[in-house]
């Protein structure tokens, strides 16, 4: 089961405060249903956050309450800032009706933050609000952060109970912890006429690979049986299949183009056959599917 909770709720606060991972849930989640939150994540060491915040502080205070701002002391509270792919600051992101929505990274002058909190404001439609968000949960869903891009496309599932990319990926993220009962039952939310759509069959050739997962003892059997014999195909395209059952995709690419490497129509274009079910199952966004996709088409077009 995913758990997509962030935290113990804190209590409300004003235009400006700190929060900590504890707090975050209260202080900004919840506290952008009412209005949008700039949440600035910040350390103590770090110089261009010292002249971003007090920037930011007071372009906040000139909307009078039409924007609040959360500031977040990373070297305090680690959590939130990994959760949503903090890797440099000082970062900023705008929540709004409890999702993020967007962001920006660096000390920006006074112009381009109030530009920044305008469109936060006014500048962007719920449309776009759910397109930035479905793309942030695929990064943190990429980036190996389940709970947190759950979250997000739960979030946008509820604003739009149609929206596919919501479901499948919401879907994933129940499958990237295992459960495919669940993922499964995710699916059924897109409606009988939506299931013919990719997202949600990549999703489902997904959950068909996981059922044929073979035990680990026999996966590392069939490893030392292809390092022993790399020149058997056979063997390497049994232990490809059994890489994805498992969801260890890069491998599995590996392996296949390892196959077509040395006959690109081998078997009659299974090797191939299966590469594509494998695309297809990891979603397009996969790094798996991005950088197999760039190293089939250069065999093919050598």
């Amino acid at each position: 089961m995913v758990d997509i909770s962030l935290g113990p709720a804190g209590g409300p606060g004003g235009n400006i405060k700190d929060a900590t991972d504890q707090t975050f849930m209260a202080d900004v989640v919840e506290a952008s249903k009412d209005a949008p939150v700039l949440v600035d994540f910040w350390a103590p060491w770090c110089g261009p956050c010292k002249s971003l915040t007090p920037v930011l502080e007071k372009v906040v205070n000139d909307q009078q309450g039409k924007v609040k701002l959360v500031k977040v002391n990373i070297d305090e509270n680690p959590g939130i800032a990994g959760q949503l792919g903090v890797r440099s600051i000082p970062a900023v992101f705008a929540f709004d009706k409890g999702r993020p929505v967007d962001a920006f990274q660096g000390a920006l002058p006074e112009s381009q933050l109030r530009e920044f909190i305008s469109k936060i404001l006014g500048g962007t439609d719920q449309g776009q609000q759910i397109k930035e968000a479905i793309e942030k949960a695929d990064e943190l869903l990429q980036a190996g952060d389940a709970a947190q891009a759950a979250q997000i496309y739960g979030a946008v599932a509820q604003a739009e109970p149609e929206n596919i990319a919501a479901i499948a990926g919401l879907a994933r993220c129940y499958l990237a912890n295992g459960d495919t009962e669940q993922a499964a039952q995710i699916l059924d939310m897109a409606g009988p006429d939506k299931q013919s759509d990719p997202a949600i069959k990549g999703v489902r050739t997904a959950i068909d690979l996981m059922a044929d997962a073979p035990p680990a003892d026999e996966l590392d059997e069939l490893i030392d049986k292809v390092t022993a014999d790399r020149g058997n195909h056979e063997l390497r395209f049994e232990l490809a299949e059994a890489l994805m059952a498992r969801g260890r995709n890069k491998e599995a690419v590996d392996h296949l183009l390892k196959i077509l490497a040395t006959d690109l129509d081998w078997e009659d274009g299974k090797a191939k056959a299966k590469l594509l079910e494998l695309f297809e199952a990891a979603g397009p966004k996969d790094p798996a599917t991005i950088e197999g996709r760039r190293r089939l088409s250069s065999l093919m077009f050598a």
